[in-house]
């Protein structure tokens, strides 16, 4: 008895897994464009923290609350819900509606998980956080040059103060170098701040690079995983604006740095500086 009764709940269990691998399949079917749902984005990665966030919210938590309980930092999600009797075993045919066709085919979500059981399905879908800057640090810091110089080039007003076309700026390796240890250090320690956290400055960074400085000035920005983004945004800040803008610097260097684990994700430094 005991041996059928254990047979038994295996099969349930195997039966119950390959149950929601059918889902699996057939949400990426629907994404593919089969079915009664137009294509849209890749297919969906199976995770294990959707799978646990799918399960909390099948104990009562919103979203966001089961994503932080799961682990998982997204920076876009979204579940749906299928309830009822007999919820568990017509999930297929009810997906199949049209009804959840949007959610289904997001192509801004790449990850998904999902939680089953007789009467009720959680599907939670996401895209996670994972900040990337896609270009390398000699060509972001080439970019933030050609940008900056771009910008030199034209007349502009930095808030409430004019300012005229200016000369462009060089790159130093000085102060790129003094850039790259800022931002490295603001992402490591998840902060954004001109003060470092040894209580340093801005002028004492460029000094312990090497830099030998008549006059220099920093910019910074977090959060931004383009060059092009991480200039507008100091064009639109009227101090870093006037920095930008500044016809006394002569040269700059510029530098990102990246970790997850960080509030912001990507951290920028931009530093610019006119020698002795």
């Amino acid at each position: 008895m005991r041996l059928r009764i254990l047979a038994c709940l295996i099969f349930i269990a195997v039966c119950a897994e390959a149950s929601a691998n059918d889902l699996y399949v057939e949400i990426n079917r629907m994404r593919a464009g089969e079915g009664n749902c137009a294509a849209g984005g890749l297919p969906l990665l199976p995770s294990a923290a959707l799978e646990r966030a799918a399960g909390e919210l099948a104990r009562g938590e919103n979203l966001q609350n089961s994503l932080d309980r799961a682990g998982y930092r997204s920076i876009r999600s979204r579940a749906l819900t299928i309830s009822g009797d007999g919820a568990g075993e017509q999930a297929i045919a009810m997906l199949a509606s049209k009804r959840y066709c949007p959610q289904l085919t997001d192509a801004g979500l790449t990850e998904v998980g999902i939680y089953r059981d007789a009467r009720l399905v959680w599907i939670v879908m996401a895209a996670p956080f994972a900040p990337l800057v896609g270009v390398s640090a000699e060509t972001a810091g080439q970019l933030v040059l050609d940008l900056v110089n771009q910008a030199r080039a034209t007349p502009r007003y930095c808030g409430n103060r004019a300012f005229n076309a200016a000369r462009p700026v060089r790159w130093n390796d000085s102060l790129a170098q003094a850039s790259r240890l800022h931002a490295e250090d603001m992402a490591r320690y998840s902060y954004l701040s001109h003060s470092g956290r040894d209580g340093s400055d801005p002028a004492q960074r460029v000094e312990r690079a090497g830099y030998r400085y008549r006059s220099t000035a920093e910019n910074i920005s977090a959060g931004r995983m383009k060059p092009e983004e991480a200039v507008a945004d100091w064009i639109k800040s009227p101090s870093h604006c006037a920095n930008l803008m500044n016809p006394a610097y002569t040269e700059m260097g510029a530098a990102f740095a990246v970790n997850a684990r960080s509030e912001m994700g990507v951290y920028w430094t931009q530093v610019f500086g006119t020698r002795r």
